[in-house]
């Protein structure tokens, strides 16, 4: 097999300081290519200088929505000049979004956030990494008036079957990660075991979202694979055809060349 983790977090202190053996793991175990996300002014620079001293690393950068503090309103127009200036190499906005798992006070902040964020990847003709939790409706309510030619991917989609469909009729892939190792989410595992495996990509959000088996450890990408043999497994098929598929789609929505 042949997989690319489309959101790990390689640039945090966790993974940044074991690199080398993390990128070798993961090679072993078939991750071959990755997708970064940036999440606040503080770490772009670090998801670019990976992007370029690593020909299987690609960088996005974003103001993600948990971050918000850690911002200044001039971050938006700073993230315009580094879109700018690293254009051929930045592969999409993100990681962008709403998150109102544990309450909408800041709903107002990350809308407006938000929206100024997709303008930018539609400005720039970038898709997006979208972080959504508690949000899906208002988030299809963006999409709908903002209406992105480059779609972009919907990362640990746990969503209804509905707003699954409905994000994929706007053009977006849906993130499967870990979640689908456990089998107590059976909602989800069932909604990814007959959704269109062309609307699905790989993912683990390491060093986050261990799988099942490794509570409270540390994740990383080379459990990609680990993903992909549980949703094969769900979906009756062979982990290489699953991986073969997720991975022409992740090339396709970051225009990534083999």
């Amino acid at each position: 097999m042949e997989i690319i983790d489309s959101h790990c977090h390689l640039d945090f202190p966790v993974l940044q300081s074991q690199l080398q053996d993390v990128l070798r793991r993961a090679d072993e175990a078939g991750v071959r290519q990755f997708i970064v996300p940036g999440v606040n002014r503080a770490n772009w620079d670090g998801v670019i200088r990976l992007g370029q001293q690593y020909g299987n690393i690609y960088p996005a950068l974003g103001i993600h929505p948990c971050f918000l503090d850690a911002n200044s309103e001039g971050d938006l127009a700073v993230l315009a000049d580094y879109l700018a200036k690293h254009e051929a190499e930045v592969v999409a906005v993100g990681e962008i979004g709403l998150d109102l798992y544990e309450s909408d006070k800041d709903r107002e902040r990350q809308l407006d956030i938000l929206n100024r964020q997709l303008r930018l990847a539609a400005d720039f003709d970038k898709p997006v990494i979208l972080h959504v939790r508690k949000a899906h409706d208002l988030m299809l309510q963006q999409l709908r008036r903002v209406g992105l030619a480059r779609g972009g991917v919907v990362h640990a989609f746990s969503g209804s079957e509905q707003q699954a469909r409905e994000y994929i009729r706007l053009g977006f892939k849906l993130g499967v990660g870990g979640s689908i190792t456990y089998e107590r989410a059976k909602k989800l595992r069932r909604t990814f075991s007959y959704l269109p495996l062309r609307a699905l990509v790989l993912e683990t959000d390491s060093p986050d979202m261990p799988l099942c088996g490794y509570q409270g450890e540390t994740n990383y990408p080379e459990r990609a694979a680990l993903v992909a043999e549980v949703l094969a497994e769900l979906r009756g098929m062979a982990p290489a055809e699953v991986a073969e598929v997720t991975m022409q789609n992740t090339r396709e929505v970051f225009q990534i060349r083999t």
